[in-house]
């Protein structure tokens, strides 16, 4: 019995590794959308703080602008690995929310301020899990901790505008500015990560055939 366990375990551990490998590799390839992501959200970012007085009507296209883009280059992150059928509907999902965030900004322009809040508040605190849980998918050395990093701030961001709701318009605009430029540093450091080890893979591979 306790032999049949251990092996059963060690089966569900190699399972898990084999996984884990095979997303690393297929988001390996997809480095550059991850990198474009980062810079994306940093450019954002330092819009929302260098204008942080901006009009929240302004302020509500360039969120939708935001996300967006932030949704498609996460679903094209997402999808190479369902391609290769592999299960790892994480980051695709949180691309589709991403997406959903930004349609009802755009269908919604004469949107309140408070409810403007709750959806960045919603929007964070999904996104922010979602993210958490595939960073736990990746290897350590492809940058688990720098997305799970990314996760975190979504959820530290998302909570605090439950918690503050009724917030202004600048105080808002300076929030996501940091939060956006914060969360893009961290995606364009994981990008980095994701291209070294891809040169190395490859790098490794072509050393072997020689």
């Amino acid at each position: 019995m306790a032999a049949s366990t251990a092996t059963a375990r060690g089966r569900g551990v190699s399972a898990k590794k084999a996984r884990c490998n095979a997303l690393s590799e297929v988001l390996e390839q997809s480095w550059w959308a991850v990198g474009l992501r980062g810079i994306f959200g940093i450019l954002f970012g330092l819009i929302c703080l260098l204008n942080p007085r901006l009009a929240v009507e302004v302020f509500v296209i360039l969120f939708a602008a935001y996300m967006l883009v932030d949704g498609a280059f996460t679903i094209i992150s997402g999808i190479k690995a369902a391609t290769n059928g592999e299960r790892w509907g994480l980051l695709i999902l949180q691309g589709v929310v991403s997406i959903a965030a930004g349609v009802i900004a755009v269908i919604w322009p004469l949107i309140t301020l408070v409810a403007l809040v709750w959806i960045i508040a919603i929007w964070a605190i999904i996104s922010g899990a979602l993210l958490l849980a595939a960073a736990f998918s990746l290897n350590i050395e492809h940058g688990r901790w720098w997305l799970a990093l990314g996760g975190i701030a979504s959820l530290v961001f998302g909570v605090l505008l439950v918690i503050q709701p009724f917030i202004g318009a600048v105080v808002l605009t300076l929030w996501i500015g940091a939060y956006a430029l914060v969360f893009g540093v961290f995606l364009l450091v994981l990008a980095f990560q994701l291209y070294w080890r891809k040169e190395e893979r490859e790098g490794g591979m072509a050393a072997k055939k020689a």
